[in-house]
């Protein structure tokens, strides 16, 4: 089945999509974008990532490149043109077409570009494993809170984790708490029971799934604190996991070469994926 993506007002097969060469996108990274998972043909928790792309592009003096009401439709065209079931659905925008120069050029339109991905995987139970992650310096700039696709410090980060033998990595800001995953949110528990996920601020990015799980962590009566943590504390931490639009709660078992519980998900991280999976079949 071919692929179907949208280009500036266009469904195109996806080896046919493509944009402007002086696109700023291409040129500077001067684009937002955002990732919504698809389960059993639904968006899921549209809203908030829409009302976070406003906020990216607010910040980023971008204009809207279609209205709200319209993306929404075209998002849907892009599900169902790709007969997309479980998956999720990429949405990216620029600032559109101009001649290479720094300052914001003047009247022109911003760019959308819309794709969709199966992931017949996507949907299943608790992962018992987990993954490994190693402590890394963040070299990311100063407004991680900004949705940008200008992800090459994290494209870096990412390769240096795997070419050293982990999964992912958690950056270490230079205060030396963690900030968060290459494309992820990073959690702990403590051994009080206690769910620590970092507060939010310009050094990390606020994810959806983040607040999702922060709403099933309420409804459970959890202990949820806000705070910064450091990788020593994370490494005597009873359990650890990660959260992301594709990962939802993904467990951590091994912080750099510390081993954490019995080096499988722990029940608590558990609980929480079994709520955002009872999330996802009641959406």
């Amino acid at each position: 089945m071919s692929r179907i993506a949208y280009v500036n007002k266009a469904y195109v097969p996806h080896g046919q999509a493509a944009v402007h060469i002086e696109d700023r996108g291409y040129q500077f990274a001067d684009g937002v974008y955002e990732v919504v998972t698809v389960f059993k043909g639904a968006l899921i928790d549209e809203e908030p990532h829409l009302d976070r792309l406003d906020r990216s592009l607010n910040e980023l003096e971008m204009a809207w490149p279609v209205a709200r009401s319209a993306l929404k439709v075209i998002l849907r065209q892009v599900v169902r043109q790709n007969h997309l079931i479980n998956g999720v659905v990429y949405f990216q925008v620029t600032r559109g077409v101009a001649s290479r120069q720094f300052e914001y050029p003047k009247d022109i339109k911003s760019s959308l570009v819309v794709t969709a991905k199966h992931m017949r995987e996507l949907v299943h139970g608790p992962d018992k494993n987990g993954i490994s992650v190693v402590t890394l310096p963040d070299l990311r700039w100063q407004r991680c809170d900004i949705k940008t696709t200008g992800l090459l410090a994290s494209c870096m980060t990412k390769q240096r984790a795997k070419e050293s033998g982990f999964n992912d990595a958690w950056m270490i800001d230079r205060d030396g708490f963690i900030t968060e995953g290459t494309s992820n949110n990073a959690w702990i528990v403590t051994h009080d029971d206690e769910l620590i996920t970092r507060d939010i601020s310009n050094a990390l990015l606020n994810g959806i799934t983040r607040r999702r799980i922060l709403k099933i962590a309420e409804s459970q009566g959890l202990n949820i604190i806000e705070r910064a943590f450091t990788p020593q504390e994370a490494k005597k931490a009873r359990e650890a996991f990660i959260s992301s639009a594709s990962s939802f709660v993904k467990p951590v078992t091994k912080i750099d070469d510390c081993v954490l519980g019995n080096g499988q998900i722990g029940s608590l991280s558990e609980a929480l994926s079994n709520g955002f999976l009872d999330f996802l079949e009641n959406s």
